[in-house]
């Protein structure tokens, strides 16, 4: 796996952060209370698709094109999400380019490959509509009333953010919103991870991760963080939450 070194963009993106010059995003600070007693961690760190989500997910990506043609379309518009490198989508998730400079590039590399598609809708308009996971929201009032530092930490697209970001008043809920087109980092490099941390102000250690893509859960893991995988179905992913929060045995 290869990851992109990055040192100047944690510490810009800290600053700006340090200083309160926040996008126009920027959670807002709220009253908490004491944390569980049993707890071993203090701090619940989310992605967004696949997690907060219930839709965003890559096998959610795949359904929208001929299954003949599926997998190589995916290859092609995504590459391996597993990386972090050169491909254009890892570029628009890191704020280097734009959509539309991002569907240019797709659509030299579909002919190249002799694939036709509809042409996207103008606009803008995001290729997955995103609806909020029912038993995530959950999760999130749970800590969120027991006093639990919260964040969010998604590889995302500048042009995606209204669409995401009505699903639910993130502004409330959530200390920090970290979004990889705002930084010039995206998963599973580690130094976004590490970001995530010092702006929450939270140790590794008594942090927990949710993400839906195992090599992401894997990076937070080796930067200390305990990560949880999210599957399809979220249920053992909540409930180990809940334990490592004290909430069940």
């Amino acid at each position: 796996m290869r990851f992109r070194s990055l040192p100047a963009a944690p510490a810009r993106a800290l600053a700006r952060h340090s200083h309160g010059a926040t996008s126009r995003h920027a959670p807002r600070r709220v009253a908490r209370l004491p944390v569980m007693p049993a707890a071993v961690i203090d701090t619940v760190i989310f992605d967004v698709g696949g997690v907060l989500a219930s839709t965003g997910r890559h096998s959610d990506f795949a359904r929208r094109f001929p299954p003949e043609v599926a997998e190589q379309v995916t290859r092609i518009f995504v590459g391996d999400y597993a990386d972090d490198g050169d491909h254009p989508w890892h570029r628009l998730e890191r704020g280097e380019i734009t959509l539309e400079e991002n569907r240019r590039l797709n659509r030299i590399a579909l002919a190249d490959a002799g694939i036709e598609l509809p042409a996207p809708a103008p606009g803008g308009a995001p290729m997955i509509v995103f609806s909020a996971s029912e038993p995530m929201m959950a999760l999130v009032q749970e800590l969120h009333a027991a006093g639990f530092r919260l964040g969010v930490l998604t590889n995302n697209v500048a042009e995606f953010r209204d669409s995401w970001w009505a699903m639910m008043p993130f502004d409330e809920w959530f200390d920090d919103v970290v979004d990889s087109h705002e930084v010039g980092l995206r998963k599973p490099n580690p130094a976004i991870y590490q970001l995530a941390l010092a702006r929450l102000g939270a140790d590794a250690e008594r942090t927990a991760f949710l993400d839906d893509v195992a090599t992401n859960v894997s990076a937070a893991q080796s930067v200390g963080i305990r990560g949880v995988w999210v599957e399809e179905d979220p249920t053992e992913a909540i409930a180990a939450v809940r334990r490592m929060a004290g909430f069940i045995d």
